[in-house]
This record gives structure tokens, sequence and C-alpha cells, in this order.
């Protein structure tokens, strides 16, 4: 029906404009994980600075300091950007299996969203 392929454009046109939101967010991400890494790339400087030796035994034990409790900023950059990651790649082959319909307008509105995603 007219009604149904008006509504399949429109959620491929949104489909394919989130899609380039994605791809612009994780470039930002980006910028702010590589403004958070510290500007010495040595191990000590990747983990947190730790205070001093603990030798209070009510402190916790070795193994329990072994996993830090608060992890470096720049991992959990890491972690969203893993997560950008596979929900760009997600709505880009949901995108793409839509174009395979090989139905013209699906098309046309996959371009016309990337488009507008891009020029927003």
């Amino acid at each position: 029906s007219p009604a149904g392929m008006v509504l399949s454009v429109l959620v491929i046109l949104l489909l394919s404009v989130l899609y380039e939101a994605v791809k612009m967010g994780k470039a930002v991400l980006l910028r702010r994980a590589l403004l958070a890494l510290p500007r010495s790339l040595s191990h000590e400087a990747l983990t947190e600075p730790q205070e001093e030796e603990q030798s209070d035994p009510a402190q916790g034990s070795p193994s329990l300091m072994a996993f830090p409790l608060s992890l470096p900023r720049w991992f959990w950059f890491h972690v969203a950007q893993t997560l950008f990651h596979v929900l760009q790649v997600v709505l880009g082959y949901m995108v793409m299996l839509a174009v395979m319909s090989y139905n013209a307008w699906i098309f046309l509105g996959a371009i016309a969203g990337s488009t507008l995603g891009y020029f927003m």
C-alpha cells in the first residue's frame, strides 16, 4: 500500500540519519578520548596512580587490590567507542539490507537520510 511504502521510506531515512549521527558522535568521542590519554604512554601513567604501598591489612587483601575499582578515564571512553561502533555496524547493516530490496524509493530514502544526517 502507498502508506506502507511512505512509512518504510521514512523509517529508512531516519535510520540513515541516525547512522550518520552515530558516526559523528564516534568521532567526537575519539577526540575526547585522545585528550583524556596521559601524555606519557608508560604503564604507570595509564593506570591510576596509587597513593602509597598499602601496609595496613584492613585496607584490603593484595588479590582485591590487583583489580582497581576506579578504572582510568580513557578506559570508559574506549568502552563508549566500542558501543558506538557496534551501534554503527548494526545500523549500517540494517540500511544495507533495506537497500538490497532493490526498491528505488527505499534507495532514495537511504540516500536522502545519509545526506540529511551528514548535513546536520
